[in-house]
Formats: structure tokens, C-alpha cells, sequence
């Protein structure tokens, strides 16, 4: 029905099961889906699905103009949900002049109100709301909905407001009890809208309906894949560089990792990689990357140790944006003297993903943490940065790796914050505390290896909380410190839940950290989801 799962698929097939390739157009970066955010939670996840049919995608703020849309020469649009009521003053619009452009639309939730009530419908204040799982009724399949599929099935709501009367030439194609108009679409204007939310996992068959718009709706051939942006990477990559040389802050990540790998298919020996031991690294982790570019990438290392000029840094520092900026800015300090080794590089290669930027604030979302690579970025650098992974999501990213011919180890290598430990280091950040937290953070990752939960598990990590608690070992009082476990599921780092680890994995990693990390005397497990909570602690 869809094209195959993962970026590094071809083109796949339409609903109806024929050539996915129904239109004329492509989405590429040069003509992108744009996802217009309206406040929602799950902007950036409609973005993911779109990206997951095989078409670029990109986020775009609701004041966006007409003007502005056309010049991005989009594909198609899709209006995200959001939290505000189309009847409150001051509640985001769209600017009309957006409906007379003739790209397809796609309203979801509010934005298929918003567009009922700019083109002349009614929405209204029924009293009563839909959240959760409700069932819908299709009327009328259209072009959103498979003709030979149940005519009843479940959808995930979350609304209080209706559409009560569809814009004059729409016509309804569904309903639910309480929302007479849960989709409808205009197919000669090729405007469609859905109160329900297909892009999260709790609407089966939603990722379906997306395509459909998609692929019959908009026209659009699923033309975004692991070759085909490679291929447009590695252009940018010599137009930006030319015949210049270039340094990489190799953390050992898969971002970096990637990054470094597609820039030296890109020009070769002109890539120098900078490798920065900063000594909040995971446990052996900066000999293991030493060995494994060095030996098996055939790429150019460069290795500092600069362990005592980081914790020199962050004496006295608390407040985690602090952390992360003076971080941050001598990572680039160092890069900068290493640079002096590798004459006239005068570019930067980060491992910036598109999730850093939206995080760390931008047109469309709030400030949630400034990441190193982002907003720890100073001022004034010697550097011109090259950042081609920052319009890709992790799960993409992992597939570039593979096509790019990195190994297993390094692919799906877990994430790590490019702070490293000292964003999980909650308060003053010392080698001792350092040191603790790296034997326990060990044996976390160890125990969740062995128990064959590498792929299942997004994050599993330890975190020294800026506390200490009273045990008891060895019949004596202890007063010891405190480690937070932390394990999470997750697709793109964008949303998370906490993992179900099972209660004799949990007691097994409690007593290993007990048992053996002198200075840790209780263990608790984190159970927050993404929202309300982050995946790191800082």
C-alpha cells in the first residue's frame, strides 16, 4: 500500500497498488512538503510521516505569507493541529491568499477548521469534545479513503471544536458522533481536511491516508530516498568546500560519524577529523573511536586530549544552558587550534540534525534546550560551518550511514548528547562525579546489550543527579549519591515514551551498580515521557 519502511527504500506504490510515480511532480528539496505549525505537538511527527512516504518535508510558522509559500515552489501543504480554538481572538490564521495558489492542501485537526472557517464553513462550540480513540464512519471514500476498507474504523481525536458546515463545493466524506464533519475535501481545488490525527500510531491505517493525499491528492512521486539525497548532498558539499579543506568534530556518534563519512565521499583528503576527548565521554568510548576511524575509514584523525582544559572550564557552573554553551564554544576554540595542523581549512563539518534546530528554537517553535552543535555555537568563529545531516531526522541518518557503508557498531551506536556526561552530571560537573557516573552508565549499557534490547530501546543511560541519600552496607550507614536510570523508546528523538524494561533487568542493573560503584548507594528509574519531560535531564 505504501512504499517500504526506511529512507534507503526506492519508489514504492500508491494506495491502489499501482506505480507510486502518479503525478508529474516531485517533492524534493527543491519543491518540499511544507508542514505549517500552528502551535501542535505533533508538527514535527507529520513531518516524519511525510518524510517516511518517500517526500521531503520541511516545518514552516503559521505566518508564513501566500508570497513567501509560492517562492518555496512547495509540493503541497499541510496545516498541523494546534492547541487554540478558530473562535478565539488572537488564535493563529493563515494567510488566505495561501488557498488561491492552487498547491494542494491538507488540514489536520485544527488546521481542517481553520480551513472550513476561512473559506466560508461553520465550526462550532458543540459542548462536547472527541480525545482519544473514536470511531469513524466514511460515507464516501474520495480520494483519503481506500474504497475496498471497512467503511467503520477507529481514529485518534483531539478536539473540542466541530465543523458543523463544510465550505460551499466540499463535500463530507466521514463523520464521527460527535464531529458530523470529521473529513472533507474539495478535489478540483484539491483542498482536503481531517479533524482526526493520522500521523500518530493510535489511527491505524493513518499513515494510508497521508499517502493518499500524498500520492493522489497532491500528485507527487516518492522521489526522497537514501540515493537520491546522498546524491544532493554530495553536490552541495563540493559547492560550498570548492578545493578548500575541511575539519570534523568527530564525537563518535552516529551524527558526526555520518556527517564525516558523506562530506569524505564528498572530497576525499580535503577532510581532516578532529577528534576531541573532552573526558565526558562514555566509558573507553575515546580509544574505541580513535581505533575505528582511524583503522577501518581510512579518514584523517586528528586526536586531542583535552579532559583537564573541559572540567577547568565547568568549575562552579551549574545551570545546564551555561554547560552547554561553554561546551560548546570550546569545542570550536579547540577545532580552531587543531585547524592550525591543516593548513588553510577554513570549514567546520557539524553533525547537526533537523531535531537540534527545531529544540534549540526556531521560527516555528520555542526554545527547548540550546544543543552544543546549535545554540552553544559562539559568535565569532574561525569556521564556516558545513552541517549537510541538519534537515534529517535520526532514523534517516542511520539510513544514509548504511548506504554510506558504516558498520552496525557505529550506525546504531545510542545517541549521545555532544555535552556528553556532563549534561547527565546534574549540578557542578567533576572528574569524580564523572568518573562514577561512567562505571554506572556502563553497566546500564552493558546489561541492556545482554539482554538483546539494542535495537528496542532509543536511549538507556545513567544520570547523577545533585543528590545524595542515606543506605545501609555492610550494617553501616552510608551516605552516598543517587543514579537515575533512563531508557526510552522512541522514533526521532522528537517525542518519547519511558521504556517497560523488565523488573528483573531493572534489579539486575540495580545491584550491579551498587555492588560495583564505590560512592552509589540507591538507584531509581526515570518513568517520564517526552512530553512533559526531555530525554536528557539537561
Amino acid at each position: 500500500m505504501s512504499p517500504p519502511d526506511g529512507l534507503s527504500a526506492g519508489i514504492g506504490t500508491a494506495p491502489d497498488g499501482s506505480s507510486a510515480a502518479i503525478g508529474t511532480d516531485t517533492a524534493s528539496r527543491d519543491h518540499p512538503v511544507l508542514v505549517v505549525d500552528f502551535g501542535a505537538q505533533y508538527a514535527q511527527l507529520i513531518a516524519r510521516r511525510v518524510r517516511e512516504a518517500h517526500i521531503y518535508s520541511e516545518i514552516v510558522p503559521h505566518s508564513i505569507s501566500a508570497q513567501e509559500i509560492s517562492a518555496r515552489q512547495p509540493g503541497a501543504v499541510i496545516f498541523s493541529g494546534g492547541p487554540k480554538s478558530v473562535h478565539v481572538e488572537g488564535s493563529p490564521r493563515i494567510d488566505p491568499d495561501i488557498y488561491r495558489l492552487g498547491i494542494p492542501i491538507l488540514g489536520i485537526c485544527y488546521g481542517a477548521q481553520l480551513i472550513a472557517a476561512q473559506l466560508g464553513g461553520e465550526v462550532s462550540r458543540t459542548g462536547i469534545g472527541e480525545y482519544g480513540r473514536t470511531a469513524m464512519s466514511v460515507s464516501d471514500p474520495g480520494t483519503l479513503f481506500g474504497p475496498d476498507e471497512d467503511t467503520e474504523r477507529p481514529v485518534w481525536m483531539s478536539h473540542f471544536d466541530s465543523i458543523a458546515t463544510p465550505p460551499d463545493g466540499f463535500v463530507i466524506t466521514a463523520s464521527t458522533p460527535q464531529a458530523p464533519v470529521a473529513a472533507l475535501e474539495h478535489p478540483d481545488q484539491r483542498i482536503y481536511g481531517v479533524q482526526f490525527h493520522p500521523e500518530v500510531a493510535h489511527t491505524p491505517g493513518g499513515q494510508a491516508v497521508l499517502e493518499r493525499f500524498l500520492y493522489q491528492g497532491a500528485g507527487l512521486a516518492p522521489s526522497w530516498t537514501t540515493e537520491s539525497f546522498i546524491d544532493e548532498a554530495v553536490d552541495a558539499i563540493r559547492a560550498q568546500i570548492g578545493d578548500g579543506r575541511v575539519v570534523c568534530g568527530l564525537s563518535g556518534g552516529v551524527d558526526s560519524a555520518v556527517a564525516a563519512a558523506l562530506v569524505h565521499r564528498a572530497v576525499g583528503q580535503q577532510l581532516t577529523c578532529v577528534f576531541v576527548d573532552t573526558g565526558l565521554m562514555r566509558q573507553d568510548e575515546g580509544q574505541q573511536v580513535i581505533d575505528a576511524f582511524r583503522r577501518s575509514q581510512g579518514i584523517e584523525l586528528i586526536a586531542v586530549d583535552a579532559a583537564d582544559r573541559f572540567f577547568e572550564a565547568l568549575v562552579g557552573v551549574i545551570d545546564p544552558e551555561e554547560k552547554r554553551k561553554i561546551i560548546g564554544e570550546l569545542f570550536i576554540r579547540i577545532f580552531e587550534e587543531a585547524a592550525n595542523q591543516v593548513d588553510g581549512a577554513a570549514f567546520l563539518v557539524q553533525g547537526t540534525l533537523y531535531p537540534d534546530v527545531i529544540e534549540s528554537g526556531s521560527d516555528s517553535a520555542a526554545k527547548i534546550k540550546s544543543h552544543h552543535n546549535v545554540g552553544g555555537i559562539p559568535e565569532e568563529m574561525d569556521f564556516e560551518l558545513v552541517e549537510p545531516l541538519r534537515d534529517l531526522f535520526k532514523d534517516e541518518v542511520r539510513a544514509v550511514g548504511h548506504e554510506l557503508g558504516l558498520p552496525d557498531e557505529i550506525v546504531w551506536r545510542q545517541p549521545f548528547p555532544g555535552p556528553g556526561l556532563g549534561v547527565r552530571v546534574i549540578g557542578e560537573v567533576t572528574p569524580n562525579k564523572v568518573a562514577l557516573l561512567s562505571k554506572a552508565d556502563a553497566i546500564v549499557r552493558a546489561e541492556i546489550h545482554d539482554a538483546g534490547l539494542d535495537r528496542e530501546v532509543w536511549q538507556a543511560f545513567a544520570v547523577l543527579p545533585d543528590i545524595r541519600t542515606v543506605g545501609v552496607m555492610g550494617d553501616e550507614r552510608t551516605y552516598g549519591h543517587v543514579v537515575v536510570i533512563r531508557a526510552v523508546t522512541s522514533e526521532d528523538a522528537m517525542t518519547a515514551d519511558w521504556a517497560r524494561l523488565p523488573y528483573d533487568l531493572l534489579e539486575k542493573m540495580s545491584s550491579r551498580i551498587i555492588n560495583e560503584v564505590d560512592g552509589i548507594n540507591r538507584v531509581a528509574y526515570d518513568i517520564t515521557s517526552k512530553p512533559p519531560g526531555t530525554i536528557e535531564w539537561e
